[in-house]
């Protein structure tokens, strides 16, 4: 992707998954500890990983999901760091669900995640239009929450006992960011 997509800020990058990304995308797919906040049950093998490389970049449209990798340029070095989504994409009423994960831990807390909301959400606002942007997020999970608070989302509600974790029930809340303009 390039800079006319808006998705480059700084020394972030947001583009298109590629094939090299299969090892990144098995390591992360495939961390227990974030399956607790993806909802995700079983593993991904490389084969299901590798066939999700070439079909990855089917447009919006089509797809109602667009996955871009994170990418960190550092002493000219580049590195894919994380993974940022578009899911549950509803051209009619202008709005999508975004999830992001900073999956390499060396470049957690460096104010990454929340340039890549900032890109994705200009990406959102500007190229395609769209009225909002929102996520569920467990009570719980209080680093999201305030990443999404720092980025201006607002709490419009909660939903009792949505996630099971383990033997226990947590609450989620619903953020959402409006496009003002």
């Amino acid at each position: 992707m390039n800079n006319n997509m808006n998705l480059v800020n700084k020394n972030i990058c947001l583009r298109a998954v590629e094939p090299s990304d299969l090892d990144n995308l098995y390591l992360w797919e495939n961390d227990t500890e974030v399956w607790k906040v993806s909802q995700t049950i079983s593993p991904f093998s490389k084969f299901t990983l590798k066939e999700y490389c070439t079909v990855a970049n089917i447009d919006l449209q089509t797809a109602k999901q667009l996955r871009l990798m994170i990418d960190v340029t550092e002493s000219n070095k580049v590195t894919t760091v994380g993974m940022i989504d578009l899911f549950d994409y509803d051209a009619i009423n202008k709005k999508a669900g975004i999830g992001i994960l900073i999956g390499n831990i060396n470049f957690r807390k460096k104010g990454i995640a929340s340039l890549s909301i900032k890109l994705l959400e200009k990406y959102c606002f500007t190229l395609i239009n769209l009225h909002q942007i929102y996520c569920f997020i467990s009570e719980e999970n209080k680093t999201s929450i305030n990443l999404f608070l720092t980025n201006k989302f607002e709490v419009c509600g909660k939903i009792n006992d949505w996630v099971l974790t383990g033997n226990k029930w947590q609450n989620a809340l619903l953020l959402q960011k409006i496009n003002k303009s």
